[in-house]
């Protein structure tokens, strides 16, 4: 997750460069799949999830019992995730004993729809962190998205009564060509609302996202969203709005966001802003970030379910997580042995290789250049000509959006 927000107010208040202290590997936030379940069909849903029961999903002996063995292990956060988590019958009995391990961040990630009356109050109750709720358009948009009439509404009813009831609660849209058009419409959503953060996910090719990756912004639309975005967080910033917005799943947002920064910026804040981003590290997929699918299958991330660590119905997570797993070890590696352009560009300390599944997906080679890098070989640090032929890519023809050079 890219926090565009946070190193947005680097230019303003700057603050001490934190860099990893310790020996082996990092405590990863795990994001947990607790069921496939879900009572609506979203085109680019990543576990392919459905209103029925799937077999062989961990009981709630078994799920309790990971939860112990990542509270020992120290993992710094714990996403219950899905599918839709609040179609699994026993989620409040599962959400109430994580709250009783007293992980250092408990947060909740749905599509809404089920916030409502007692389960609204039991949610408040439990005091989650964060509860991210999925929204992806406006209105009709997000229902034919979702595949459900009603969900927008009901989606929205459940953000309300988090609000109502002071629960930190974030929007998060999944941008495609088909919706990219009403980014501004999801912020200004945002602020009507009174909503605490506004995440937008690029498209990863995996479940249904993966039938639909030709639905994926082109790259003129993405940097157009990230303009937007970055017009939007430097207005916040600038008026002392306590609004956060964040990216993921391309990380060359990190990148773009440093060439902006460069752009509008004296040199010496653009070096503090880029020392922030390199001890971030861009990407962290087995690194800062696992998964646990709802079989109790761990992967390095929540979109790589064909490459397995292992299950945690047979040995710990953390046993797993600090064994010698090959794939583990090498998306730890800094720098990773990336191909093409990732392996050419400046900034792969910045943005760490992005995103390595779309690459596989697409090339089947997990170290090929990620597809989704919108990025110019310019801004990147490469020779257009001479690369464009040694790598064999196109050059970016797009046109480059700057709306933000009226705020200096």
């Amino acid at each position: 997750m890219f926090r565009l927000t946070q190193y947005m107010r680097e230019l303003v208040e700057p603050t001490p460069i934190r860099h990893r202290r310790g020996a082996g590997p990092v405590k990863p936030v795990v994001i947990w799949n607790l069921t496939r379940r879900c009572n609506l069909r979203c085109r680019h849903c990543y576990t392919t999830s459905a209103d029925v029961s799937f077999p062989g999903e961990l009981s709630t002996d078994q799920a309790k019992g990971v939860m112990k063995d990542l509270k020992n292990f120290g993992i710094p956060a714990l996403i219950l995730s899905g599918g839709e988590p609040m179609s699994r019958p026993d989620f409040f009995d599962l959400a109430e004993y994580a709250r009783a391990l007293d992980f250092r961040y408990l947060a909740l990630s749905t599509n809404g729809t089920k916030i409502i009356d007692s389960a609204a109050e039991r949610v408040a109750d439990l005091g989650f962190d964060y509860v991210g709720i999925s929204i992806d358009g406006v209105g009709a948009k997000n229902d034919w998205f979702r595949g459900v009439d009603g969900a927008y509404v009901a989606a929205l009813h459940g953000l309300r009564e988090c609000k109502k009831r002071d629960v930190k609660v974030g929007l998060r849209f999944t941008i495609t060509g088909d919706n990219a058009h009403m980014l501004d419409d999801m912020l200004d959503l945002c602020d009507s609302e009174g909503v605490d953060k506004f995440y937008l996910s690029h498209l990863v090719y995996a479940g249904r996202g993966d039938k639909h990756r030709g639905d994926d912004a082109e790259h003129a639309r993405t940097r157009h969203a990230m303009d937007t975005l970055i017009d939007r967080a430097w207005s916040a910033v600038a008026e002392g709005k306590p609004s956060e917005i964040v990216t993921g799943n391309n990380d060359a947002d990190a990148v773009y966001f440093l060439n902006w920064v460069r752009r509008n910026f004296d040199e010496q804040r653009a070096a503090h802003v880029e020392a922030h981003l390199e001890a971030w590290g861009g990407n962290s997929s087995g690194l800062g970030v696992a998964n646990i699918d709802p079989l109790g299958q761990v992967h390095p991330d929540t979109y790589w379910s064909d490459y397995t660590v292992g299950n945690v119905k047979q040995a710990t997570f953390s046993a797993l997580w600090t064994g010698d797993d090959p794939m583990l070890a090498t998306l730890r590696q800094r720098p990773r042995p990336l191909k093409g352009r990732c392996r050419a560009c400046t900034f792969k300390q910045v943005c760490g290789g992005n995103t390595r599944i779309r690459a596989l997906q697409v090339s089947g080679d997990p170290w090929a250049e990620d597809p989704a890098c919108y990025l110019s070989n310019a801004e990147i640090g490469l020779d257009d000509e001479e690369f464009a032929d040694r790598l064999k890519v196109t050059p970016f023809r797009g046109k480059s959006h700057d709306p933000a050079h009226r705020f200096f």
